[in-house]
Parts: structure tokens; sequence; C-alpha cells
């Protein structure tokens, strides 16, 4: 047994570093890893279809076959523009070809499928979440069973159903969403591995038997706040009180989870957070290694409530989003502009507006316990006291014992929100209560400068590329000249003045007017 959890650490360990590889632009991915879970090259599905279509285009040239220059020609434009068209005459151009031409015709068919699926195609996502689905029964074959294809497989299944939903309705524009397809994956991923993990095979009184902790076990002993068990699942809600009043169904709204075990986020690779982190934000190094250094011997996700504070424009907002999803965990942002009442902290079911906390409307969307909510100009809350204030609620929230503890008054019971990571910007504090401040760290957002020009300038440029619809490749490097035009006109400070500067300067490039 133990040699056989050895070597099953062993490949994830492998897995893991073949994976930062991808990431980082050194290896492209095979298919089949992609089908167990590794990113795209670079962590971009544009970046994979270019630098695939250049290496097996590479590859097919060397052998010098008349039949694989049809095959050799899409490829070539597979790498030059990545779209859904040049993706289906590539796969067109292999219908012809066999295996043993030469050309590993399955695998690449496999990958056009993925590619055709980040387009939007429903079909294709449907071909993936079968191919997932035999690679977990083959894994069962070979006795090394993987659950997580089996929640994988489900959320490309639930993928491509929400897909055709919305096709169906005119509410789906596959070319612009689906290159977006990942974090909805990640969604589906981990509501899919809740239900997976939950299920026990001795389950033989029905679904109701799961809804409360057995009597008696270590689930029912109260723990220290903020602990984490073994398994990394803590049960956040245990039971709904005054279940029978009418007029809500409460009862019914947290049915899957109450009394059920819900895992913390599992903190990933740390170095490779920093790697993607500062590459985007290179005027934040020193930030994000204080903010690491916090995770640093940890297994699971949980942050200091912390308070990003900077001028409009500087960023903060995105780092604080793009933060949580390089740790993996699933985020509710909420704009905190014109918040004026308690309902951060839920409303009573007496009243017809009455709703659940919001950290407990987290909770049950993700079935997570430990779910990041990010508060977007916190200190633009009101600070009138008539309808209760939300400064006021967070005072019982960012305390880790008083969370452990929470009173929803909605469900009329209490719940364990102390596993809940709170991230907040502001443009400055001195609006927010000093008490408030007392139960978080304020960490001033670095100011982007000149010297950070050039990365920044690249990031943006790839994105604002990607937004039309057009290859992160076209994104060059500015020249000495332009990033003097750029600098002066910029001047540092706010990032949304430089990616206006930046949009600028691509049009004039597209233009092929030189600049002034």
């Amino acid at each position: 047994m133990d040699a056989t959890m050895d070597g099953t650490s062993r490949a994830w360990q492998a897995f893991k570093r073949r994976e930062k590889a991808v990431r980082g632009g050194t290896r492209l991915p095979t298919e089949e890893e992609l089908l167990r879970g590794m990113p795209f090259f670079r962590d971009d599905l544009r970046e994979d279809m270019r630098e695939y279509g250049d290496r097996l285009a590479r590859r097919l040239r060397k052998r010098q076959r008349p039949d694989l220059l049809p095959v050799v020609a899409c490829l070539e434009e597979l790498s030059v523009e990545q779209s859904l068209d040049a993706v289906r005459a590539f796969a067109a151009s292999l219908e012809a070809i066999e295996d043993k031409s030469g050309l590993p015709v399955r695998a690449a068919q496999l990958r056009c499928f993925m590619y055709q699926a980040g387009f939007g195609s429903v079909d294709a996502a449907a071909v993936i979440a079968g191919e997932m689905a035999m690679l977990a029964v083959k894994d069962a074959d070979t006795g090394s069973f993987k659950p997580r294809m089996l929640w994988r497989a489900l959320a490309w299944s639930a993928f491509s159903r929400d897909m055709a939903e919305q096709q169906r309705y005119g509410r789906y524009h596959g070319s612009s969403r689906g290159l977006e397809f990942q974090h909805d994956l990640q969604s589906y991923s981990f509501l899919f591995k809740n239900a997976i993990m939950r299920a026990k095979p001795d389950e033989e009184n029905g679904p109701s038997a799961t809804k409360q902790a057995p009597s008696g076990t270590e689930r029912d002993k109260p723990s220290r706040p903020g602990e984490v068990p073994s398994d990394g699942r803590v049960i956040v809600l245990r039971e709904v009180g005054n279940a029978s009043a009418k007029g809500h169904d409460v009862a019914g709204e947290f049915e899957k989870i109450v009394g059920r075990p819900l895992p913390v986020p599992v903190l990933p690779d740390l170095m490779a957070v920093r790697a993607n982190i500062t590459a985007e934000f290179p005027h934040a190094t020193a930030l994000v290694d204080q903010l690491l250094a916090g995770l640093a011997g940890r297994t699971h996700l949980h942050m200091r409530p912390t308070i990003f504070v900077g001028p409009p424009g500087c960023g903060k907002s995105r780092f604080a989003r793009r933060l949580a999803e390089e740790l993996g965990a699933p985020y509710e942002m909420i704009p905190c502009g014109g918040m004026n009442d308690s309902a951060l902290g839920g409303a009573a079911r007496r009243w017809s507006t009455g709703e659940p906390s919001l950290p407990m409307l987290a909770v049950r969307r993700h079935e997570c316990a430990g779910p990041v909510i990010i508060l977007d100009e916190i200190e633009k809350t009101g600070t009138g006291r008539l309808n209760g204030n939300p400064h006021d609620v967070l005072l019982g929230l960012l305390e880790r014992e008083t969370a452990s503890r929470w009173r929803d008054p909605y469900i009329h019971a209490e719940c364990d929100l102390s596993h809940v990571t709170w991230l907040m910007t502001a443009n400055d504090v001195s609006t927010i209560s000093p008490i408030l401040l007392d139960r978080a760290r304020v960490r001033l957002f670095p100011e982007a400068g000149p010297k950070h020009l050039p990365n920044l300038a690249i990031r943006i440029m790839e994105r604002l590329y990607v937004e039309r619809g057009l290859s992160p490749r076209w994104a060059t490097p500015l020249e000495g000249f332009e990033l003097d035009a750029v600098a002066s006109a910029w001047g540092g400070g706010s990032i949304r003045k430089l990616e206006r500067i930046v949009g600028q300067l691509i049009e004039i490039r597209e233009r092929g007017r030189p600049l002034q």
C-alpha cells in the first residue's frame, strides 16, 4: 500500500513539474496530458494552437511526402491564424491520412476537438467528456483509478450542456466567450468533485442519510477556529433553524451543504503562483512575496483579511482577482459603491427581501468552505446606521473566532465561516472605521513606473489583441522610440491610462503610420 501511495505521489509530482514547464512555455503538453488537466501551452489556447501548428508542420515538412502537403499547409495556417476555421480545415485535412503514414492522426484529431470546444463547439466538448470518461475507465482497469478524471469528464459534459442551452436562446457567442472556458470548467469541476468526494459507498439509507453528520463522530466535536481537518473538509452548516416556518424553503435552499463537509481549497505550487503574478504585475513583486510568505508551510488556503490601498486605476482590483485565480480558489467580486445597509450579513426571513449573508451565498454557490470574497472599493460603502452598516457587519466576519460561529439571520443557525478569505480594495482608508482597520492588514498597492513599462506594455498589448480575436503573437515588444513616446504620454501610475495609450499605439501600428 505504501509503495503504491509513494508511486502515486511521485507521478503527481512529475505531472506538476511538467505542468510548470508547460505554463512557462518550455514544453508542449500532449493530448493525454490535456485530458488529465494539464493547461494549454503558456496557459493560453491560442498560444497552444500556434506552437502545435508550428512544431508539427516542421516535423512533417522534413518527411518530404506529397500526401502530407495539405496537412502541412493547414498547420502553417494554424500557426499564423488561430481561428475556428483554421482548426476545422486542419481537422478536414486529417481525414485522408492514416496513423501509419507517420502522422499521429488520432492524437491530432483529439487536439482539434479540444480547440473546437474552446471556440464554443457543443459537439466537440461532448467528445472530450467521453474521452475523459474512457480514460478514467482505463485507469481503473490498470489499477491506477483517479477520481479526478470523473469530475473533469462531468465538468466537460456540464460545460457542453451549458453552451447548448445558451445557444438555444441566442446568448452564447463561442468565438469570444469560448476562449475563456477554463474558468467555467474549473467551477464545474469543483462542484462535481465535492459531490463525488462526499458520496459514500455504504450510503444505503438514501440521500437523506448524509444531510447531518453522524452523532458522536469526530465531526460533531468543536474544533479550534480555522482548523482544517486532515481530510481538508469542514462542515460549514450543521442545521437550518426553524425550518418549518412558512414563506421560505430555507432547508431546500441549503439541502446540498447541510451537515456535509465541504472542501477548503488546497494550495497550489506557490512558486508557480509567484511567477505568474509577478509577470503580470512586475511592480508588485514585493507585495506578492509578502502575501505568499504567509501561506508558506500551509496545505490549505487562508489569508488574513487584507485591504489593498492605492489610487484609482493602479490595478489593485485586477490584482486581487488574479491572485484568487492563481491560488485556485472560487471567488466572488462584490462592488461596494453605494452599499449602505447590512445586506452583507444577510436579512432575516421575516422580511420579503430576506436572504442569506454574502459569504454563505458564496459557500453554497461553490460548495466550498473557503471561497475568496473580494470587496471592491470598500471605502465607498455608506456610513449611516439606520439600516445597518457594512463595516459593522464585517467586524464579526473578519475575526476567525466569531466567524467560526457566525449566526446567519436568514438561516437561523450558526455557520463556520472561519475559512473564508477576505480581500478588499480601497483608494484611501480615511473613511474606514479604525475598528475595521484593526482587524485587517493594510497593504499599499505599488504604482507602476517607467522601469516597468516594457513588461507591462507587452502584457497589455497581448490582452488587447486577444480581446480583438487576434493572436497574442501580434504583440511585439515596443521599440525604443515607441517606449519613449508611451512613457512620455503615460508618466507612470494608472494602469487604466496605460491601457488606453497602448490601445492607441496598436491602432497607429495597424495603420502603418509612424508614432509621433
